[in-house]
């Protein structure tokens, strides 16, 4: 694969969720190992960096052996855009030795698998106008867009997109809708203009659910393991396998 590619793991020390939550302990491992571990197995990505103002996550981030570019306070608060962290960090390299794309790798994605990073790249290679690429996982029936829900202070229900039910209640006859899964990459270029990760115009690969996991409450973590515990996932690469 000819495209120059790094990854960029955004591993801030807050959370409003769960305190230090990049490092809190998944299947015997810290969060942050298991987006790390794929981004080392796959054999697409030349350097892996993570952003962070935490010296404990820094700490284990060079213990997984890779490198750490400190974070500033102005882009460490529950409202600081990744975008905004990743332009930064690429305008203090030097132009000559950046990369043709940025691989977001977040810590809360834990089911990454090192293939999802390869087929991503992929798109780039087989879409040469594509700003930006992202995975996407396919949305259940339950959770469809003409199934939701508006909810008044009076207790009311209604549908939201009434007039498309009536036309299709039944889930084959429903068009597919897909939501964000586990992994986003955008073009260097694109960033420094300002586009950010979804940069138009942009592909999608998807993906099959559970690995579109995200870990943002208590709960999750316990979903996660359960997963973890009963091999619905499947991680190779943590053991030595193949992904």
């Amino acid at each position: 694969m000819s495209i120059h590619a790094w990854a960029l793991v955004p591993a801030r020390g807050g959370s409003r969720t769960i305190a230090l939550k990049n490092l809190v302990m998944l299947g015997g491992r810290p969060l942050i190992d298991y987006g790390i571990a794929a981004a080392k197995a796959s054999p697409h990505l030349r350097r892996i960096v993570c952003s962070t103002d935490s010296e404990p996550i820094a700490t284990r981030a060079r213990t997984l052996g890779i490198d750490v570019t400190p974070r500033p306070s102005h882009l460490a608060t529950d409202d600081a855009k990744v975008d905004d962290v990743v332009r930064e960090f690429l305008a203090a390299q030097p132009q000559t030795e950046r990369p043709d794309v940025i691989v977001l790798v977040q810590p809360t994605s834990p089911f990454v698998l090192p293939s999802h990073i390869g087929d991503l790249l992929a798109l780039f290679e087989s879409r040469p106008d594509a700003a930006s690429v992202h995975n996407v996982s396919r949305v259940t029936h339950n959770h469809h867009a003409w199934n939701q829900r508006s909810l008044d202070t009076d207790g009311h229900v209604g549908f939201l997109f009434a007039a498309q039910r009536k036309e299709a209640r039944q889930k084959q006859q429903k068009p597919p809708l897909w939501v964000f899964g586990n992994l986003i990459a955008a073009r260097v270029d694109a960033l420094l203009r300002g586009e950010g990760f979804y940069a138009e115009p942009a592909y999608a690969q998807p993906i099959d659910p559970p690995y579109d996991f995200d870990v943002d409450g208590p709960h999750d973590l316990e979903a996660a393991e359960a997963l973890l515990a009963s091999g619905a996932v499947r991680l190779g690469h943590l053991t030595g396998g193949s992904s």
